[in-house]
């Protein structure tokens, strides 16, 4: 583009010129490739400081598309001016193109600090690089900071450089240690949340306004994951977004009631969506001798500090050559005015009016060039106060510029007053060189309890044998529950709860898996399999289904007699795939999940027909294993049938359709924990349970 005089002064020119260019001069790959690279450039959401400006579809923050090249139009910024300011005055190396046809700078020249101020990303072979974009007037003041005080902490360098400063703006959430500690080290991530604020609406309602997002996010694919989330009831604070943006970013959410504080939803939203962000640092940058390594922030400065001073110097050298010759040739028009006509006289008369020249006044080949291709219109030019003028203007440039090439100071100099026009011309009072990433350290996160803003209602579940799950309204009557089921299902348990309820599912594998009572589905239908709901296998039987209680205490049961007791807070499960408690295998699946309470004894009953009652004292409580022998079994093909506890004091039997049976006499069937017991007492069911 800048062989094409595409200068921000310019007129617009179709983008499939400078693509067609770039192909046939400097990348010979696929078109595309080129024109995305050329896309992003031009992309104020995608790099901080556009090099492009564009005119035309460029795509937009929702990810879609930009137009083919042949519509749109584009020149440079005078960011990319920058960049390649001085590229003709020898201020870097050039080495040929793919075809040798022409030449291509190995860096570019600018002051401009493009690396630090639209970052980078990208992957090589076995090596990768992640840098975030920067305000350019911070990192000005950072480069003089290091010019003045080249061994600067980072800590004192941050103090200038404050983080990232992302094109789509947020709000930067970490603690100054640790961008310090991130930035000393060249690694780390960086949390961003997206910019929101409340507004007031009729009758004290209020909603959320979502300004800006975190870099790097679609717009589009953000509003969509979070109305899935809340299709899902995955947000229970959340009734409702929708997306109003035109040309800036306006995401409009609306709280679930008017009870939901703003701020707690929003901290709810940070934890489930891509609200909040995490940028992943990765200073890997190529150094002056060409070898990539991962540097700090002060290894950077002060590289791109030396660049500058090479390229200073380079420009510097260029332009003492340039002006040498042209005191060469002011030195020989001086001597052409003051001896015109004899001059004239030569050129006219003579054959060999060069060396003639040279001969009588003593000129060096490049003075004599310049007399001969001087033009009769040039001559009212040779005046000698003009000749005289030029000669001692340029001597003095030659001086001063002489004296800053043998002054590293006066460098340093030279080097701070650019810095100083880069940050005069983005300053931050301007709109495009305004900071966007604003930094707020979160000093204490905001703990949000879903369950305390969902509306305290009366559940009947239901759950069948096939594992369809469902909740009817209201409390329902489970000895006359009309339901119905699909083909070859049957009810397998009903039990009433709350909306505030957490339904706990333990399986047959010892897994506990906790669901919310309030995302269950309606009773109006089947319902919904739980093995949808949850990770629970194929194979695996659901031993039971109750409502959790975190201040209870359960017994767990397998099949060959072996058990503990385990507190309702370890069995609260916080992901699909459920929380393993009791250690089981497949000849000793857990069958069974009984409260523990209610008395200071346990009765077992087996398949053997034997009866054991010991002291509740002798079960341990665990957070996890197999647990202990409640009652033996000799025989593989045993196993347990029942478990209850009950009060001594109270006494013991059992229930049945007929009514409740006491024992006399049961102290015959007390024994310790771990032992077979006595055969059933005479009158004991037939199915070996204690109740109906």
């Amino acid at each position: 583009m800048l062989r094409q005089k595409l200068a921000p002064s310019a007129a617009f020119r179709k983008c499939a010129t400078v693509v067609g260019d770039v192909l046939g001069h400097y990348h010979p790959h696929g078109d595309s490739s080129v024109y995305d690279a050329m896309v992003r450039l031009a992309q104020d959401f995608s790099v901080r400081y556009p090099l492009i400006d564009g005119q035309g579809n460029f795509g937009n923050i929702d990810g879609d598309p930009q137009a083919a090249y042949r519509y749109t139009e584009s020149k440079m910024t005078d960011a990319a001016m920058l960049i390649m300011e001085g590229l003709d005055e020898n201020s870097v190396d050039m080495m040929p193109n793919f075809d040798g046809t022409t030449t291509e700078p190995v860096v570019m020249p600018g002051a401009f600090p493009n690396l630090l101020a639209n970052g980078g990303m990208g992957i090589a072979v076995g090596m990768a690089t992640n840098i975030p974009t920067h305000n350019v007037a911070e990192i000005c003041d950072a480069l003089n900071l290091v010019i003045d005080r080249p061994d600067a902490t980072t800590a004192q360098i941050m103090k200038k450089l404050v983080g990232p400063d992302f094109p789509t703006g947020g709000i930067l959430i970490d603690s100054f240690d640790t961008i310090v500690k991130n930035y000393d080290t060249g690694r780390g991530a960086f949390r961003v949340r997206a910019r929101w604020d409340v507004e007031k609406l009729e009758r004290g309602a209020e909603q959320v306004v979502i300004t800006e997002i975190p870099y790097g996010i679609v717009k589009s694919k953000l509003v969509e994951q979070i109305a899935t989330l809340i299709d899902a009831k995955k947000l229970p604070l959340v009734d409702d977004i929708v997306d109003e943006s035109t040309t800036d970013v306006r995401i409009v959410i609306t709280p679930k009631n008017r009870n939901v504080p703003a701020d707690k939803m929003m901290a709810h939203l940070f934890a489930m969506t891509d609200l909040e962000s995490r940028f992943n640092m990765n200073f890997n940058v190529i150094d002056s001798n060409g070898a990539p390594r991962v540097m700090g922030i002060g290894d950077v400065l002060r590289e791109f500090i030396a660049h500058q001073k090479d390229v200073l110097r380079r420009r510097t050298t260029w332009r003492l050559g340039n002006i040498a010759r042209r005191l060469e040739i002011l030195g020989g028009l001086l001597i052409v005015y003051l001896n015109l006509d004899r001059v004239i006289e030569i050129i006219r008369n003579e054959d060999d009016a060069k060396a003639v020249l040279v001969a009588e006044f003593n000129l060096t080949d490049v003075q004599v060039e310049a007399i001969l291709n001087t033009r009769l219109r040039s001559l009212r030019k040779l005046e000698e106060m003009e000749i005289r003028r030029e000669d001692a203007e340029l001597l003095a440039e030659q001086k001063q510029l002489q004296d800053l090439l043998a002054s590293e100071e006066a460098q340093n100099n030279q080097l701070r007053a650019w810095f100083a026009d880069i940050k005069k011309r983005y300053d931050k009072k301007t709109t495009l060189g305004r900071r966007r990433t604003t930094w707020a350290e979160q000093t204490e996160e905001i703990v949000v309890n879903a369950d305390e803003f969902i509306e305290k209602e009366p559940l009947t579940v239901i759950l069948s044998a096939m594992g369809w799950i469902r909740a009817a309204k209201g409390h329902l009557d489970l000895n006359s529950l009309d339901v119905k089921f699909k083909e070859g299902d049957e009810l397998l348990t009903a039990f009433h709860a709350m909306s505030t309820d957490k339904i706990n599912l333990f399986g047959s594998s010892g897994k506990m898996f906790t669901l919310s009572a309030n995302d269950l589905p309606s009773a109006r239908g089947f319902g919904e399999s739980v093995r949808m709901m949850a990770d629970i296998g194929a194979d695996e039987n659901i031993v039971r289904a109750f409502v959790l209680d975190t201040s209870a205490k359960y017994l767990l049961i397998g099949r060959h007699g072996t058990g503990f007791i385990v507190s309702g807070e370890n069995c609260l499960a916080q992901t699909r795939t459920g929380k393993q408690v009791m250690n089981t295998d497949a000849q000793n699946p857990a069958i069974m999940c009984i409260v523990a309470g209610g008395g200071d004894m346990v009765a077992m009953s087996g398949s053997n027909d034997k009866l054991l009652i010991f002291a509740a004292s002798e079960i341990p409580e665990m957070t996890r294993g197999k647990g202990v022998i409640l009652q033996k079994y000799n025989a593989e093909r045993t196993y347990v049938l029942d478990a209850m506890f009950f009060d001594a004091a109270d006494g013991f039997g059992w229930t049945t359709g007929r009514g409740t049976t006491k024992l006399d006499d049961w102290r015959p069937w007390v024994g310790r924990r771990a032992s077979q017991g006595r055969t059933i007492p005479v009158g004991f069911p037939r199915s070996g349970k204690f109740g109906k």
